[in-house]
């Protein structure tokens, strides 16, 4: 065997703790794999004192993570700090000025900075690896960019977020609402105190932006993602979708229209109705999966624990198990000098149907006003459906729209806005057909 791959690690939570132990537990076997072993000479975090369940004391300690990169004994940075500036940034730009690898679990970082870091490590000649990124475990990174790079992919899409379809499976499987489902998965750790990063659609987004990149060979453009979470998602909503055959879950969609030919590409995370018969409507708790239409591999599924110390970590090994390999390549679908800056595609013209609900004054002309502002709109109606009064006398008035483009159904929003009728905020959900 050759000369062993010396890795710094640069945060110890789950995560960080968690590529030690696999490191630690299956040595032989990744030395044998990666044809030389991974071993570990530094590590860096806030707290040296804090009790991670696993030794650190014969790894160097950094209480600055910068110095890591500039570590003579150290071949791979691996980030798991977090965020998409600051410590993290200032020390995968050091790792490249030092010309070492970089691993990294960092999506923000990614989605706001991933040109930017490519053409860094590709000047470097190093290693730039990211499959932890995007949903944990499962490998649709190198999926993506190495399985599927024979084929032009026409769109890719997904449940991208495990706190979000923890919070959704369990509103459908135990017909509560989404606050009290939120404040249970906060006690469980799988919601932060804050959790607005997760339900508005953010974390999905990062994701999404990236799996683009990869799927379309564009530039990353997280500021072209139109994020919609999931905290205005009513337990009747989850009914309705249920009683019509559909599940309701967060998806991440990116597809694009012929971007070589000077196309653009439509980037949008948003709650969604999915046919119980689509293998998405079956990814339930905090399971990603990712879609990913080929035009000679034809659909492609991936599958899997999403996020987790476990999971994670194993990702996290596996892109250092390629590095000691000798894998360099451009880190995302192409050179970064030959990816595409692509242009945004504005929704108003795709067609595709729409799950509406209202929530509406209990009285005489409401439904008329409703139907006649999709009529102006050029909305058409499949299918309408009234429930009774709720506790405060407001009705819910839940339509299904037909095949349309999207700018009608916004329009006939827009028509609606103000309306003394209307008691609450009007939710839209698309209908992944």
């Amino acid at each position: 065997m050759t000369a062993p791959l010396r890795i710094a690690l640069a945060g110890l939570g789950t995560v960080g703790a968690g590529v030690v132990r696999v490191l630690e537990a299956n040595a032989e076997l990744i030395a044998r794999r990666a044809g030389r072993s991974i071993e570990v000479s530094a590590v860096s975090a806030r707290d040296r004192h804090k009790d991670r369940e696993v030794d650190l004391s014969r790894f160097a300690w950094e209480d600055d993570t910068r110095a890591l990169a500039e570590r003579g004994d150290v071949d791979v940075v691996v980030e798991l700090i977090g965020g998409s500036d600051g410590p993290a940034l200032a020390l995968a730009r050091g790792a490249f000025a030092a010309g070492k690898g970089l691993v990294t679990a960092n999506k923000a970082m990614l989605a706001h900075h991933g040109l930017e870091l490519a053409r860094a490590a590709e000047q470097a000649g190093v290693a730039l690896r990211f499959e932890a990124a995007v949903a944990g475990g499962v490998p649709v990174v190198k999926g993506l960019r190495e399985g599927a790079a024979a084929n032009r992919i026409g769109q890719v899409y997904g449940v991208l977020n495990g706190t979000c379809n923890f919070i959704l499976s369990r509103m459908e499987s135990e017909g509560r609402d989404f606050d009290e489902v939120l404040r249970e998965a906060q006690a469980i750790g799988f919601a932060e105190s804050d959790p607005s990063f997760d339900i508005d659609g953010v974390d999905a987004g990062h994701k999404l932006a990236i799996l683009a990149s990869l799927a379309f060979g564009t530039e990353p453009a997280f500021e072209d993602v139109a994020l919609e979470g999931i905290r205005h998602v009513l337990g009747a909503d989850i009914a309705e979708a249920a009683a019509l055959g559909y599940r309701v879950r967060l998806l991440g969609i990116a597809e694009t229209d012929a971007l070589s030919a000077g196309g653009a590409l439509f980037q949008r995370v948003h709650p969604c109705l999915v046919p119980i018969s689509h293998p998405l409507a079956h990814v339930s708790g905090a399971t990603n999966a990712v879609v990913a239409e080929g035009d000679f591999v034809g659909c492609l599924l991936f599958q899997g624990a999403g996020a987790g110390a476990g999971p994670t970590a194993s990702a996290v090994v596996a892109d250092l198990i390629d590095i000691a390999r000798g894998n360099v390549g451009p880190p995302l679908s192409m050179p970064s000098d030959m990816l595409t800056r692509a242009v945004r595609m504005e929704p108003g013209e795709r067609r595709g149907r729409a799950y509406l609900r209202f929530t509406v004054a209990d009285r005489v002309g409401v439904l008329a006003e409703i139907a006649a502002a999709m009529r102006d709109a050029g909305v058409s109606i499949e299918s309408l459906i009234q429930r009774g009064a709720q506790w405060d006398g407001s009705v819910l008035v839940a339509i299904v729209t037909h095949e349309g483009p999207e700018r009608c159904v916004t329009e006939a929003l827009e028509r609606l806005r103000g309306s003394q009728s209307l008691a609450g905020r009007p939710m839209l959900m698309h209908i992944l057909d």
